[in-house]
């Protein structure tokens, strides 16, 4: 089934919003702002304050209550930030009222549910994303190209961290039953590029995951790819802040910082190591939540397909840690 709510090519995607996040105060709605293919219609919260906050920064409807902004016959599509463990219900209902979707990561806490999702938006002819922004920044093509022409010999190994610092004891990455933790916090994002460098041909040999206040607070990652080539994954809340990863070569290396963060105005730093010499790649700025909304847009109006592969592929990865983490072996 194709959805109801298409407009031409040439409109804007009529976007909802489902919560008022502080990745979409921060990120998202900003890059909204300057898109040319979207338009912020309403922004629902459960808090009539909160969502009148939101609308009158970003010059749109406030909404009392999910159910009613998904009722709405003005929106082409919706971006569900709402916490991942209470995610899975309001993308199911935002599909049924014929609505694209674009969630915040992970789309859900396991594959089964994302399974169920990915399978309910191809039987209704619907495009849903995972708001992996740093899968939109040149900088991973800029580097994957590197590879490809031979500058640091074949990959033997990669390493990646990504650690945030403590939060306020009432976050919700401290809540269990939202789906909190590091894991699918930030614990995603290095399993997310070692997909995007080395392919979805990965075994995890060993995992291990650190728990406190209800939740997982961190871990580490083994994972083998094809040839012989390994992964060392490292995350984790209540760390010093870092995001960098390392692609190690037979005759060099090559590391990436602020590999998951990087501000549009910043300007990318690619150090090139080989044998004694050091050489530092200025790139240039890019805007990844741009680039990502654009994306779904290009999705919504038939201009660009959005695979779904990547959703399912990232979510098996992540059970496959869990399974490797648990001395159980259950």
């Amino acid at each position: 089934m194709l959805s109801t709510r298409e407009g031409t090519e040439e409109e804007p995607v009529r976007l909802g919003v489902v919560g008022c996040a502080d990745i979409a105060w921060r990120r998202v709605l900003p890059a909204a702002a300057e898109a040319s293919s979207i338009t912020v219609t309403a922004i629902a919260s459960r808090d009539s304050g909160k969502a009148r906050r939101f609308a009158e920064r970003f010059g749109c409807e406030a909404v009392t209550g999910y159910k009613a902004l998904l009722d709405r016959d003005d929106i082409d599509a919706v971006y569900i930030p709402l916490p991942v463990g209470i995610r899975h219900d309001w993308v199911e209902t935002a599909l049924h009222r014929g609505l694209h979707v674009l969630s915040e990561k992970p789309l859900t806490t396991d594959a089964s549910s994302a399974e169920f999702l990915v399978g309910e938006a191809h039987r209704l002819g619907l495009v849903l994303m995972e708001a992996f922004a740093f899968r939109h920044h040149s900088q991973h093509r800029a580097v994957a190209r590197l590879v490809e022409e031979g500058a640091i010999g074949a990959v033997r190994s990669l390493m990646c961290e990504f650690g945030v610092p403590e939060r306020a004891d009432d976050d919700i990455r401290y809540r269990p039953d939202l789906g909190g933790g590091a894991l699918l916090d930030v614990g995603v994002y290095p399993l997310g590029i070692t997909r995007a460098l080395l392919g979805d041909d990965l075994r995890v040999t060993g995992a291990s995951l650190s728990f406190g206040r209800g939740v997982d607070l961190g871990g580490g990652v083994l994972i083998e790819a094809p040839e012989g080539v390994t992964a060392q994954l490292g995350f984790g809340l209540g760390t010093g802040y870092r995001n960098t990863y390392t692609l190690w070569g037979e005759t060099g290396s090559i590391t990436v910082g602020r590999a998951f963060t990087p501000p549009p105005t910043l300007t990318p730093l690619v150090d090139l190591e080989s044998g004694s010499h050091t050489r530092r790649i200025d790139l240039e700025p890019d805007h990844q939540f741009l680039n990502l909304l654009e994306a779904f847009a290009d999705g919504v109006r038939g201009r660009a397909p959005v695979a779904t592969d990547p959703i399912l592929a990232q979510a098996r990865l992540v059970d496959r840690v869990r399974a490797a983490s648990d001395p159980s072996g259950v």
